[in-house]
């Protein structure tokens, strides 16, 4: 999964100023995500993918995982299965397709992050959400921000998913972090963040969603 420029791309930006936040809590969390995205101010810019107009993207929702450690704010993620046709042994958030049952996008994301990781979903309280983000494989997904008090019993899928684990978000919160890349397939730049983390390549949508959280989270106003 990676952003992509061509013809149809929105413009993706990130501060490189240091990010000097109040402690981290559900209360300014939530209150950071309620910002008017399009509002948020412009620097250095990087393409990102839109489907067009005469195309319906598929419907998706992910839940973005904060979980409340005495360390600090964790940001819970899941490593895909060698195996899978799609994105196999890629870093993700639990999520998936909206199913026809589903009430929304919250109960999508919520839905399959307790099919895939076993995170019941009266554990999450959802804080709000990050711009939807479109993928190139035909998805349209809304990501959904949920905040975790620990303790939380995990039970991995064994089929979809390889491993769960968790990240500092202070780690996701420093710009030096955010590494910009690019590559060209069928004569198409396509762009892309990737965040290494110990032996854990984060890259493509997943890296791109943070990189928004990133944005709303740092951003004075």
């Amino acid at each position: 999964m990676t952003l992509a420029s061509c013809s149809r791309t929105a413009a993706i930006t990130m501060s490189h100023a240091e990010v000097t936040a109040p402690p981290v809590t559900r209360h300014w969390v939530a209150d950071r995500l309620r910002q008017d995205w399009s509002r948020l101010p412009a620097g250095d810019t990087l393409p990102m993918f839109r489907h067009p107009p005469e195309r319906e993207p598929v419907p998706a929702a992910v839940l973005v995982p904060l979980v409340n450690r005495p360390v600090g704010v964790q940001v819970l993620l899941t490593q895909r299965t060698a195996h899978l046709n799609d994105h196999a042994g890629q870093i993700s958030f639990p999520g998936g397709r909206v199913d026809a049952g589903d009430v929304d996008r919250i109960d999508t994301a919520l839905r399959e992050a307790e099919e895939e990781t076993g995170l019941p979903r009266a554990k999450v309280e959802v804080l709000g959400f990050l711009p939807d983000y479109d993928i190139m494989t035909g998805f349209r997904v809304t990501p959904v921000v949920g905040w975790i008090e620990p303790p939380f019993p995990v039970a991995p899928d064994p089929f979809e998913v390889a491993d769960i684990f968790e990240v500092p978000l202070e780690f996701f919160l420093d710009p030096a972090n955010h590494r910009r890349h690019s590559r060209v397939v069928e004569d198409c730049t396509r762009h892309f963040y990737a965040m290494p983390w110990e032996n854990r390549n984060i890259w493509g949508a997943t890296a791109g969603m943070l990189h928004n959280l990133y944005r709303l989270l740092s951003h004075e106003g």
